[in-house]
């Protein structure tokens, strides 16, 4: 009996969403670690928690980076978890939407 090639890498399991944290104050290292993650990981749903903590123009760096390499590799990103002080200021940049 003979199968079909199935689609896709087979050690790699695409029907769970790719799951990221971003803590409360991102290093360069840690945004380019996950930049890196991103670009190794076949394209699919990824979600990133956001430390309800974080805030300023750092956590806004790091997810304007973060949505930005996600679009390259062909990746669908979602942020769940920011707090109300990034979620105003994500607002007052104009990254609301974007993001």
């Amino acid at each position: 009996m003979t199968f079909p090639p199935s689609g896709g890498h087979p050690l790699v399991d695409t029907s769970q969403p790719l799951v990221m944290t971003l803590p409360a104050a991102p290093t360069r290292e840690e945004v380019a670690r996950l930049c890196a993650e991103l670009a190794a990981a076949p394209p699919g749903d990824v979600r990133c928690e956001v430390d309800p903590r974080a805030h300023g123009l750092a956590a806004v760096d790091a997810l304007a980076r973060l949505a930005l390499a996600a679009r390259r590799a062909g990746h669908r990103l979602t942020f769940d978890g920011a707090g109300p002080d990034l979620t105003a200021l994500l607002r007052l940049t104009g990254l609301d939407e974007v993001l």
